[in-house]
């Protein structure tokens, strides 16, 4: 296949994290707003440019006042910081279909390089003839990194907010 451009449709695609509560309970969101400009032959995505924006307002934790608290200057400060980026640097082939992405993360205004496994799951016509590539993103950064440090300390020990964030995108994308 040929290097091209390919826009997440985002109707099939979700972007999801998940963060330890309590030290022993997985808490789950995700975003409903984001969008990625991605240049790839997508059966070889060593030579790929790949920019990926997120609307941080769009958090979902399916907890309206979480969600609130998440939004402010004790975690995303979204009103000065609405939007989390991320521009791939490097990309390594580990296996047939395997990919480790490599890029500058910016979130909360701090940039730092993180890495993501990334599965190709391959390409298809939807029933109105468009080509499809469907793709698996998975990860982990720490929370901390990026100024997100609100915490409450739980009587028994140990906080409230794990520092741990797992994050996993599954993606399509359309050709043109």
């Amino acid at each position: 296949m040929a290097k091209t451009n390919w826009n997440v449709d985002k109707a099939h695609s979700t972007v999801d994290f998940s963060v330890k509560h309590m030290m022993f309970a997985t808490v789950k969101g995700g975003f409903q707003d984001f969008d990625a400009t991605i240049v790839a032959d997508p059966t070889d995505l060593t030579t790929a440019d790949i920019e990926f924006t997120i609307d941080v307002s769009s958090i979902d934790t399916r907890n309206g006042d979480r969600d609130a608290h998440l939004r402010s200057a004790d975690f995303f400060d979204v009103e000065n910081h609405p939007k989390m980026t991320f521009k791939s640097t490097d990309i390594e082939k580990t296996d047939d279909n395997e990919y480790n992405i490599t890029g500058d993360l910016t979130l909360r205004g701090t940039t730092k390089p993180e890495t993501f496994a990334v599965t190709f799951e391959g390409t298809g016509l939807d029933p109105w003839g468009n080509e499809k590539a469907g793709f698996a993103v998975s990860g982990k950064i720490k929370r901390s990194d990026y100024g997100l440090t609100w915490n409450a300390p739980l009587e028994a020990g140990g906080v409230l907010v794990g520092d741990q964030i797992k994050v996993e995108l599954q993606l399509q994308a359309a050709n043109g």
